[in-house]
């Protein structure tokens, strides 16, 4: 299993922005990570400067969003869906961004979704519950 670090996650951002700046080729996954950032111009400027980027403090106190943990969680819930794991993910996906009327507010809350089945799982010890997860996804596309 690959586990990045920190330093590792906030390089690729940057890199996949740069490349995007210079109309050079990206990975597969760089793409996907560029696609992302797009929709986030927000980020863009903490993208610019890798080394800025590597020392930046997102902590709970300073009340910011840390953008390289929400692409990440951008990215990783494209992979879910892209594979359909959990079972089911997809199609919970596709009824709340129908619901919703977008793709990009649909994988907000169901970042929302994760955070709560990753919160419950530390807290209870016990391997995260992707029905559970499932669940929640299908119970916000019909709130």
């Amino acid at each position: 299993m690959f586990t990045p670090s920190q330093h590792d996650v906030r390089r690729f951002f940057c890199e996949a922005y740069r490349k995007h700046q210079g109309n050079e080729i990206l990975t597969p996954l760089e793409a996907i990570a560029r696609d992302w950032i797009m929709q986030h111009p927000e980020y863009h400027e903490g993208l610019r400067d890798v080394e800025e980027a590597l020392a930046a403090d997102y902590s709970v106190e300073r009340g910011q969003t840390n953008p390289f943990l929400h692409l990440s969680m951008h990215l990783s819930i494209t992979e879910q869906i892209s594979i359909d794991q959990p079972p089911g993910i997809r199609a919970a996906f596709q009824l709340l961004a129908q619901r919703r009327g977008s793709e990009h507010e649909a994988h907000h809350e169901i970042m929302e979704a994760l955070g709560e089945m990753i919160w419950n799982a530390q807290r209870s010890g016990l391997p995260p519950d992707g029905a559970a997860y499932i669940e929640n996804i299908k119970r916000r596309a019909q709130g």
